[in-house]
């Protein structure tokens, strides 16, 4: 379908905020410090109040990893489920705050605990230190629910474009060294290295993403690693069966569109229970701001009842009659 009236004037903004100098010097492109402190310079929106928020650390391979942790009631009332979240923004720029009102609206709105994890970035740490810590936090909270007022046994993954990523290979970690997830939440996520989808020629340029961006970021996180190492190219793993089941949301304008129905595709060959849907009209980044685009507020509202239906699964399981435990 045409451009919604809504992406249009999302794009003039993306225009105006690309179209600020670039590269000390005249250089071509803008530097990696230079890109951060734009992405910092935009107002993130405010989410709901919850009654526990609060930062801490989990023990990660390259030191301790920032979390945030949102719970919409209060530790008293007992465990609940949890969302490990990974932000997105290409490994390279992006951090908790950027996603504050999504985990918190997705905690409200799911009834659920949430896990904003502080990766490291590249390319001052390139892959797999955003892997290693993505999986600490994951591990930490599969390992010692008591901590953070976690269900036993009900735990998801989920993250947008480069977090979705970093979820689908936690997600196949998991698999692999025996942690059960209930979920995995994939929002246009990045799934391969390959970037020769007809979508990334058809979106590569003016569609809020842009290619060369994304392939310049790819580049400085891969460092030289295998493109086909599963952990950065989760739709070249041999095999993924045995996966948590999966939404996979993507946007009809968008380069990472192809890539990520692909994965869901393969996912479902495997016999792994999975939803995927389409958001016609829209791009990349949409998901996240609910404020600007209807189709976000749809989006987040569709991923949050997958949430709470893997929740009551597993929850089910857990008590024998579809009540939290306490």
């Amino acid at each position: 379908m045409p451009l919604h009236p809504q992406t249009v004037s999302f794009l003039e903004f993306v225009a105006g905020w690309t179209a600020l100098p670039s590269g000390a010097g005249g250089a071509a492109e803008p530097t990696i410090e230079q890109l951060r402190e734009r992405a910092a310079a935009v107002p993130s929106p405010a989410g709901p109040e919850l009654p526990e928020v609060r930062d801490l650390t989990v023990r990660g391979p390259g030191g301790p990893v920032p979390v945030r942790l949102y719970r919409p009631e209060p530790a008293e009332r007992g465990p609940l489920p949890a969302v490990v979240y990974l932000h997105g923004g290409a490994w390279v720029l992006g951090g908790i705050d950027d996603v504050d009102a999504t985990c918190r609206d997705i905690a409200a709105a799911a009834g659920c605990a949430v896990l904003n994890v502080g990766y490291r970035l590249a390319p001052e740490h390139p892959f797999p230190a955003a892997v290693d810590d993505a999986w600490a936090v994951v591990a930490s909270a599969a390992r010692e629910p008591h901590r953070y007022g976690v269900l036993p046994g009900a735990l998801a993954v989920a993250g947008d474009s480069a977090g979705g990523n970093l979820a689908a290979a936690v997600a196949l970690l998991a698999r692999d060294r025996g942690v059960p997830l209930v979920h995995q939440l994939l929002v246009y996520p990045v799934t391969d290295t390959a970037m020769d989808a007809p979508s990334w020629r058809e979106f590569g340029t003016g569609y809020a993403l842009d290619a060369g961006t994304l392939a310049r970021f790819m580049e400085l996180y891969r460092a030289g690693a295998d493109p086909a190492d599963f952990r950065l190219a989760p739709l070249r793993a041999p095999d993924l069966a045995g996966a948590a089941p999966a939404t996979v949301i993507t946007a009809e304008y968008d380069i990472l569109r192809d890539e990520g129905e692909a994965y869901a595709r393969r996912l479902a060959a495997a016999g792994v229970p999975v939803e995927a849907r389409r958001y016609d009209g829209v791009v990349h980044s949409f998901f996240l701001l609910p404020e600007q685009f209807d189709a976000g507020v749809r989006a987040r509202e569709f991923a949050v009842r997958r949430l709470r239906a893997a929740f009551d699964v597993r929850t089910r399981e857990a008590t024998g009659h579809g009540q939290r435990a306490v």
